[in-house]
């Protein structure tokens, strides 16, 4: 059976040359241990470089994205597939379903709120499918400390991190995928 992981990621390659290296690598990861990918299917930035990277190497890339991003000419059409749709929406409920895992590499307002969003839908029982951060050059580190302060001010039951996959490497990062048991936390609301 295919796997294919949802990775979120910048559309800028950022100003580090790391972060080109890392998606490159983590294509490379993800072709080596069997896993394709679906993603926002721009031919820009970081999403462009993994995209292209999984296609050298002979996986499959299933691309998503709505009608007003093809406009803009930033649709990569080279993929396996491309789905295009209305809305950010259905773009990103389709990736959700495809997906067997998420993943999210540095980015910007859009990768936190893709991945943040698969984290809630964790939290509410929606799946139990893996969640991991490739830490590149700690990039979400701030954000693991401010998970924190959250569970510290009582508006989280347990720290997300101890759910989610996070590692600085891409090989790690993919065997915490292989070898992903799922543990749901509920969540408990205040009366």
């Amino acid at each position: 059976m295919k796997k294919y992981l949802a990775v979120y990621c910048g559309s800028s390659k950022g100003t580090n040359p790391l972060y080109t290296q890392q998606a490159k690598a983590l294509g490379q990861a993800m072709v080596k241990y069997n896993f394709h990918l679906v993603f926002g299917a721009g031919n820009v930035g970081l999403m462009g470089i993994i995209a292209d990277e999984i296609l050298r190497l002979g996986g499959e890339v299933v691309g998503v994205i709505p009608q007003h991003l093809v406009d803009m000419e930033v649709a990569h059409t080279g993929l396996t597939e491309l789905i295009i749709t209305d809305t950010m929406h259905e773009r990103k409920a389709i990736m959700a379903e495809r997906a067997d895992g998420f993943i999210a590499m540095p980015g910007g307002i859009g990768t936190l709120e893709e991945i943040i969003e698969v984290m809630t839908w964790t939290q509410l029982g929606l799946h139990q499918k893996p969640i991991g951060f490739l830490n590149t050059n700690q990039f979400y580190s701030q954000l693991f400390n401010f998970f924190e302060h959250m569970m510290q001010e009582k508006f989280l039951k347990s720290h997300p991190i101890d759910q989610l996959i996070c590692e600085a490497d891409v090989e790690d990062l993919l065997k915490g995928f292989q070898s992903y048991n799922s543990v749901y936390t509920p969540k408990w609301l205040d009366k």
